[in-house]
């Protein structure tokens, strides 16, 4: 006889997720998308706003920097679309009991990185390196977005936790 484990038990059926929580996820993995491409044209030698420099004495471009800016531009736009995982009716690759006290954590962190990239974006070290009032504009226009990240990520993990009813206990 067949005995079903908690590794072969179906999930029990939730609501399906919210409009509003689907297209906060897509949000967030389209909030990545302006930094990451900013990034690999500075990787690429397109002028971004750094002398020549600083691209080398700085961020190693060309040399290992190039694979450090790409590669955090790729784990970037993966972790934004994380929250996709939250959202999906079909592929759940984690028990909601894992899944929602990750997201939490996963919000909890990305607030965290949020208030500490607006203290090192106003500090005088990194707006020294930029070379104009343009650069610094552009800047801040591809980078903004990734500040409506946490609060988004908040949202969809709240909706997440309400569908599965599920309650984060440390």
């Amino acid at each position: 006889m067949y005995a079903m484990t908690t590794a072969t038990a179906a999930l029990p059926a939730c609501a399906p997720a919210p409009v509003w929580a689907r297209r906060a996820a897509h949000a967030i993995a389209l909030c990545a998308v302006p930094s990451g491409l900013w990034r690999i044209a500075m990787a690429s030698g397109v002028p971004v706003g750094y002398s020549d420099q600083v691209l080398r004495d700085v961020f190693d471009i060309p040399g290992w920097g190039i694979a450090y800016v790409v590669g955090l531009s790729v784990l970037t736009e993966l972790a934004a679309l994380f929250p996709l995982l939250l959202v999906s009716d079909r592929w759940r690759p984690l028990h909601p009991r894992v899944l929602a006290p990750l997201a939490w954590i996963a919000s909890g962190i990305l607030v965290l990185v949020a208030l500490w990239q607006l203290v090192v974006a106003f500090t005088v070290e990194s707006q020294t390196y930029l070379s104009s009032g343009t650069a610094q504009t552009v800047w801040g226009f591809v980078f903004a977005p990734l500040f409506a990240i946490p609060a988004l990520m908040t949202a969809v993990t709240w909706s997440y936790a309400q569908r599965h009813r599920v309650v984060f206990r440390p």
